[in-house]
């Protein structure tokens, strides 16, 4: 069974309510009504309804058992609006400030979850990262015990012998531009807690450079070499080591060599990149040049389960991400 179909079976067993607020996309359409034929969550969509019954007739997509909102007649607006604005007064939000963003799905949406009316939401076919984490972190705000919010993908690639049956985290290559070595430790922690729970195996954490054990020395390595020691420090029980070359991190013969006696032996399932140039070219050139699947960026670290998608994803995509945030929420 696969990583994605694994996760639609762990979503069945605990079935959560998860919010698309890009309803007028019609990949976003489809997804909800693959999500709802397959019967692995519940979903509500906020947008245009007369815009998006209209779409549906047209593109023949089947919605029943989907709730549609629309916020030009909601009667939870006045409400949802009184209640951004209490959390946000202290930050200088003004009542015609609150009302006027209650106007947009994702603020709507947030405050539903805020309010524990959903379980989880997953937005940015439409929109860009910011538009979808900006809203989440001003109204859900971090997780218990998390320092900082980051974001991953789960890569799985086809007929390969590494990782975890070819599944891998890739932690940061969504969110964080230039994490500082305590930074870069937080994401290897939350990033191997979010493997362990959605590929349900044990982490085995490499933290990446372009060095091994010393083969080069700059700043650049210095920050990886740190960031690991603190992770060791934070977590001892992780199996993480480096700083570390990815052929160093995923391949036995080659740990050997470079790395003899590294606890990770070449069987590293979670890959810690740098910063962000490194994380997005790493997961970009797993997707196209290994034909892995991509799931993300993903995120981890916020009070509750939301995720952000590629702007080029695909309905079966969205499906997808659904199917995680829906485990992600059952776990929360």
């Amino acid at each position: 069974m696969s990583f994605i179909e694994d996760i639609k079976q762990r979503a069945k067993q605990d079935i959560k309510t998860i919010i698309l607020p890009e309803a007028e996309d019609k990949r976003v359409l489809e997804a909800a009504s693959k999500v709802i034929k397959e019967g692995f969550a519940k979903v509500i969509l906020i947008g245009d309804k007369e815009q998006v019954e209209n779409d549906i007739k047209e593109n023949n997509i089947d919605l029943t058992g989907v709730e549609i909102i629309d916020i030009k007649t909601s009667t939870r607006k006045q409400e949802y609006s009184q209640k951004l604005f209490e959390l946000r007064q202290a930050k200088g939000m003004t009542e015609e400030e609150a009302s006027k963003l209650i106007e947009e799905p994702i603020y709507y949406g947030m405050m539903m979850l805020k309010l524990g009316e959903a379980d989880g939401l997953v937005s940015g076919a439409a929109h860009s990262t910011s538009n979808t984490l900006r809203p989440a972190l001003q109204i859900l705000k971090t997780a218990p015990n998390t320092k900082l919010v980051s974001a991953f993908f789960v890569m799985c690639v086809p007929n390969c012998e590494y990782g975890e049956h070819g599944t891998f985290v890739y932690g940061d290559s969504g969110l964080v531009e230039n994490p500082n070595s305590d930074e870069l430790s937080e994401i290897a922690i939350s990033s191997a807690k979010s493997f362990k729970n959605l590929v349900g195996a044990e982490p085995k954490v490499a933290m990446l450079s372009y060095s091994t054990y010393g083969s080069a020395k700059s700043e650049l390595t210095e920050k990886v070499i740190e960031a690991t020691k603190l992770v060791k420090e934070k977590n001892p029980d992780l199996i993480v080591d480096g700083e570390l070359q990815v052929d160093a991190a995923i391949i036995p013969e080659v740990s050997k060599s470079k790395a003899p006696g590294s606890i990770v032996e070449g069987n590293a399932n979670v890959l810690i990149f740098p910063d962000l140039n490194a994380g997005n070219i790493g997961y970009k050139l797993t997707q196209r040049l290994a034909k892995a699947e991509a799931y993300g960026p993903l995120c981890q670290g916020i009070a509750k389960p939301v995720n952000d998608l590629s702007r080029g994803c695909s309905a079966d995509d969205i499906a997808g991400v659904v199917a995680i945030t829906a485990v992600q929420a059952a776990q929360n």
